[in-house]
């Protein structure tokens, strides 16, 4: 940071009983009042009137013997920004860098201290300063900045804004190999950026980012203007910023102290989201859907307007397709809700993506149309996996999220299956008529063998979900015989007189006993095959996996699948007669 050094005399004044007084063998002769503090100088001894226009104007109906009060509670800056000031008149040392600067030219400015009244004044070394030293420092037109905040109206008129963002936005552009300004990065994780040799992209996100929200905006404004920062570096620095002032809604918690100092804090922080909401280019893939889901989450914790919330959930469902399972486990912030994790919100988003997914059908190719649903289909699959475990979710909410994928989301219902089992173990205490509900998602005829073969032992499912498998497992056994037939006897397909006809007693034996290894293969428990004589018997690989059916039950759906076999063997057997 650079300085500037005024004046060479030694500094005399010294406070007694809030009043600061110069040593001098000369009375004072002109009192000055700035708030709570008074000052006791001189008009002519010194030059004092001489430098400062407005102290002229304001003296000049006295004599000049006379004693002068003057309140100038008003004064940008205050009493330290008034001192700066009195001491350069008196010729007293003092320091000015980008910390003081701002001030003490706001009040030489009030103070009328110009060259059009003194040559070599304040207000124009100063200038001087800002110009030669200030705005060709990056860190010093940054620290600049953010002194004006308090004097945000006279550093607008004085043009002091204007330039620090011209100079800022200016540095920005320069090319990366041209970049000397030193650059920082303070955030977890960061550390092997700061011992990189070469200047990254986003070296001037971070600083950027202490500034207030409409210096901020105003940089990031002008950059998107220009065309000539990529959209991906406009959303690093939006992340950064938020980063930066918005809570965290994975570890937030509800703010402390008074209530009006919380709403001034939450209303801070809408104004903030709201304004970063704004600045996202509207270029895909600008910023990460992580970051739009946790703005998402932000949104509704800090209850941001109905516009932005929109704004996000449809940006995030744009999205949703290159998001990861951690994207999405984001907390419930609602007072109502007792489940950990915000289903809603990925419900919402979710149906967004599935909104703008059916706009696309006719714009898009097959292929990437039908590639982009059946990743966010085992996306949601996973998710559910997840909060499935969390014992406060209620079903409704869980039904509600399965089901709002389209068919062709899931080309199985394996991962649904293992999600609604482990719903139903660790919700032990479900009705029936919530499990029949929960497992109505579920579609029989998209699982996998291994799975089926689970899914008839599953104490924990409905039985009409058991027979329902069952049943569709009957269907492809008889499919996979006819299919068996074709393939043994070519010769009588053709004729269509005989047929050499394995009994279906035996390959559905064969059948089953395939299925039983590969169920072994998962560590599916010990079964009693429906429909097979024997018991095969496998060790167990996960504690996570059901016991056996008790016998009787699993007796009743050997009946009902015999029944099924029973109402196709006559056809057979006609057949095979004819």
């Amino acid at each position: 940071m650079k300085f500037m050094k005024l004046g060479t005399r030694p500094d005399t004044f010294y406070t007694k009983n809030a009043t600061r007084t110069v040593i001098s063998d000369i009375p004072s002769d002109l009192t000055i009042r700035i708030n709570n503090v008074t000052y006791l100088l001189h008009k002519l001894q010194f030059p004092l009137l001489p430098k400062c226009g407005l102290l002229q104007l304001l003296c000049s109906g006295s004599t000049d013997s006379s004693d002068i009060t003057l309140e100038l509670d008003d004064i940008p800056g205050g009493e330290d920004a008034f001192e700066l000031c009195a001491k350069f008149c008196y010729g007293i040392t003092i320091n000015l860098s980008a910390q003081n600067f701002v001030p003490a030219l706001c009040a030489a400015k009030y103070l009328r201290m110009t060259e059009a009244v003194e040559k070599g004044n304040f207000s124009g070394k100063l200038e001087s300063f800002f110009t030669s030293c200030i705005l060709e420092g990056w860190k010093d037109t940054i620290v600049t900045l953010q002194t004006t905040e308090t004097l945000r109206e006279w550093s607008e008129n004085l043009g002091i804004i204007r330039r620090c963002i011209d100079s800022l936005v200016e540095k920005i552009l320069t090319p990366l190999v041209k970049v000397t300004w030193s650059f920082t990065y303070s955030r977890p994780g960061f550390e092997d950026k700061k011992r990189q040799q070469s200047v990254p992209k986003d070296w001037w996100t971070e600083d950027i980012a202490d500034l207030d929200i409409e210096m901020f905006r105003c940089i990031i404004t002008m950059l998107r203007s220009t065309n000539l920062q990529p959209p991906q570096l406009i959303g690093e620095a939006l992340h950064v910023y938020a980063c930066r002032w918005l809570p965290d809604v994975r570890k937030s918690r509800p703010p402390e102290g008074s209530a009006s100092n919380v709403a001034e804090s939450v209303e801070k922080k809408q104004l903030i989201l709201e304004s970063i909401v704004g600045m996202i280019p509207p270029e895909r893939g600008s910023v990460s859907t992580g970051f739009l889901m946790r703005l998402v989450s932000t949104s509704f914790l800090l209850g941001a307007s109905p516009v932005s919330k929109t704004e996000l959930i449809q940006r995030s469902g744009l999205q949703l397709d290159e998001s990861t399972l951690n994207d999405l486990l984001l907390p419930a912030h609602s007072s109502i809700d007792q489940h950990y994790y915000d289903v809603d919100l990925v419900g919402a988003v979710l149906e967004s993506f599935m909104r703008q997914w059916r706009r696309r059908r006719y714009t898009d190719q097959e292929s990437q149309y039908i590639k982009s649903v059946q990743k966010v289909g085992k996306l949601i699959d996973s998710y559910l996996q997840v909060v499935a475990r969390d014992p406060h979710m209620p079903v409704n909410k869980m039904v509600s999220l399965a089901g709002a994928l389209s068919q062709i989301a899931r080309p199985d219902h394996d991962k649904l299956y293992k999600a609604i089992n482990i719903y139903l173990k660790e919700h032990s205490e479900l009705n029936k008529a919530d499990k029949k509900t929960l497992c109505r998602v579920l579609d029989c005829q998209k699982l996998t063998p291994e799975i089926r073969a689970h899914a008839v032992r599953n104490e924990r499912l409905p039985l009409r979900t058991v027979v329902q498998v069952l049943f569709f497992d009957q269907e492809k056994e008889a499919s996979s015989t006819r299919i068996y037939h074709d393939v043994l006897s070519p010769e009588h397909n053709d004729t269509r007189q005989q047929s050499s006809v394995i009994p279906q007693d035996e390959l559905r034996r064969l059948n089953l006993h395939s299925e039983g290894q590969q169920a072994a293969g998962l560590g599916l428990g010990q079964s009693r095959m429906p429909g097979s004589s024997g018991v095969q018997t496998h060790k167990r690989s996960d504690d996570t996996l059901l016991s056996q059916r008790p016998e009787s039950r699993v007796s009743r759906k050997q009946k009902e699948a015999s029944f099924e076999t029973t109402q196709s063997e006559p056809q057979d057997k006609r057949k095979s007669q004819r």
